[in-house]
């Protein structure tokens, strides 16, 4: 997992810290206060904090003696990036087949004949002089 954007995504597959970046995206916070929804212990959430820091997600900074952990939101730009180009791919899919569908229901209509035409009731004989299933069946009986 060498690339970046695999490192992003590994990184929010755990639910623990999509929900840090989520509360991050408001605003910067220390690790304690990260810590405080959460019933595990700071070296816990230390360690989430360093995957996402490795991703490139969040970075810590120094301000007096806070190290407050910001979000870093150039990295979801690399992530949107990366999502509208199989979302157009997708789209541009979604298109074709509904051209398809289009064709196959002008198709369809254009090969379609009034519903009096081609249909024989049962028990009728056909042109040929034969009688139909249902006739055939009667007299089997009999």
């Amino acid at each position: 997992m060498s690339d970046q954007l695999s490192k992003v995504f590994a990184a929010l597959a755990d639910p623990t810290r999509r929900d840090m970046v989520a509360r991050l995206s408001v605003t910067d916070a220390t690790v304690n206060e990260l810590a405080e929804p959460y019933e595990v212990s700071l070296q816990a959430v230390s360690k989430h904090l360093k995957v996402l820091e490795d991703s490139g997600l969040v970075s810590r900074t120094r301000d007096a003696q806070r190290r407050p952990v910001h979000l870093e939101d150039n990295v979801f730009d690399l992530m949107t990036k990366w999502i509208e180009r199989y979302q157009q791919q997708a789209e541009q899919r979604y298109q074709r087949l509904d051209a398809v569908l289009t064709q196959m229901d002008a198709d369809v209509s254009a090969n379609t004949a009034p519903e009096s035409v081609g249909h024989a009731d049962p028990g009728t004989t056909s042109a040929s002089g034969s009688a139909t299933s249902t006739q055939q069946q009667s007299s089997k009986g009999a």
